[in-house]
């Protein structure tokens, strides 16, 4: 690997607990196996899992990177065997298992993008785990349709942002739940048709009156906890319930009376442990499908704040807090 140093920062966490057990060291580049591409970062998205690695909660899957850091953009250095779309020079943005803090990672070939014409390298670091999120659970598990309606909590998340414009691409109307008068603002401006400050309104209702009592037909759920019946009261006749997350934590108690009566369908689906084929299947869907909503400006990456990579505990002392809206990105 010619031009490539031996070493390269990376940020470590020292112990499991808050953003200061966060810090910078040092170790050897790694070297991409077969199906993989060795990419120099130049910039890393900061998302929940990395919140929940650094807290103890999440561990990276055996035989997996255990730097924090599920996606990235940059440029491809070295190519291992068995690798047919990307080579040295091309520009890329990645899902990973993890190693995103760091000056190089190593990507699943099959989990890597080209980047679209017009979006930066920061932008385009936001793009692989929110976007292979809200594409996979919401339109193939949650099957959602032109002239449906949509609700997602936490609107303004990275997931947030970015549900509620693919929605509204795919001709959708939406709700979103956001947890103060200004985030609902901004879900109106991405195009939600109804943001609901779930600290002074009751979401249910909402959705009643939205939707002439019908309730949504698709629910893309972080939250659990009390909100698992809550969504369920909130659902139209065949309506799809998608949880990715448990803020609130993963048991509740529920009438699966409505479930039947309803005929409704609650699923769910974590991305980190899926195998490399599917990841490249929802990659293949995304190029296809909404690849081409970026190059035209259609759907944006939302932008929240950027940190250098040294200052990596600062990125997650800003998700931390809530009061981010779109993406926190790490800079190379």
């Amino acid at each position: 690997m010619t031009g490539i140093p031996q070493s390269m920062s990376y940020i470590a966490a020292t112990d499991k607990g808050g953003p200061e057990v966060l810090t910078t060291a040092s170790m050897p580049v790694p070297q991409p196996g077969p199906g993989q591409l060795l990419i120099k970062v130049a910039a890393a998205g900061v998302n929940r899992p990395d919140i929940l690695q650094r807290q103890g909660l999440y561990p990276a899957p055996k035989g997996h990177s255990e730097i924090l850091g599920l996606e990235a953009a940059g440029t491809v250095v070295a190519a291992g065997p068995d690798t047919h779309h990307f080579a040295p020079g091309d520009k890329v943005m990645a899902l990973l298992n993890g190693g995103g803090y760091a000056e190089y990672c190593l990507a699943e070939e099959a989990a890597c993008l080209p980047i679209p014409d017009g979006l930066s390298m920061v932008e385009a670091a936001g793009v692989p785990e929110t976007f292979f999120t809200v594409w996979h659970n919401v339109f193939e598990r949650g099957a959602l349709k032109a002239g449906e309606w949509f609700m997602i909590h936490g609107g303004t998340s990275g997931i947030g942002v970015t549900a509620i414009q693919l929605a509204k691409a795919f001709g959708a109307k939406v709700v979103a739940t956001a947890g103060s008068d200004d985030k609902c603002a901004a879900c109106r401006e991405l195009g939600a048709d109804v943001a609901v400050n779930y600290k002074t309104a009751d979401f249910v209702e909402a959705v009643k009156e939205a939707t002439g009592k019908r309730g949504v037909d698709v629910i893309l759920d972080m939250v659990g906890g009390d909100y698992i019946a809550k969504n369920i009261a909130s659902m139209a006749d065949d309506g799809r319930l998608v949880n990715i997350a448990y803020q609130k934590g993963s048991k509740a108690e529920v009438d699966f009376m409505r479930v039947m009566l309803k005929r409704l369908t609650i699923t769910g689906s974590t991305l980190r442990i899926r195998p490399t084929p599917v990841k490249g299947r929802i990659a293949r869907a995304l190029e296809q499908n909404v690849l081409p909503l970026l190059a035209a400006g259609k759907v944006k990456v939302v932008m929240d704040s950027t940190f250098p990579l040294s200052e990596a505990a600062k990125a997650h002392a800003r998700l931390d807090e809530g009061g981010h809206v779109g993406k926190v990105v790490l800079t190379v």
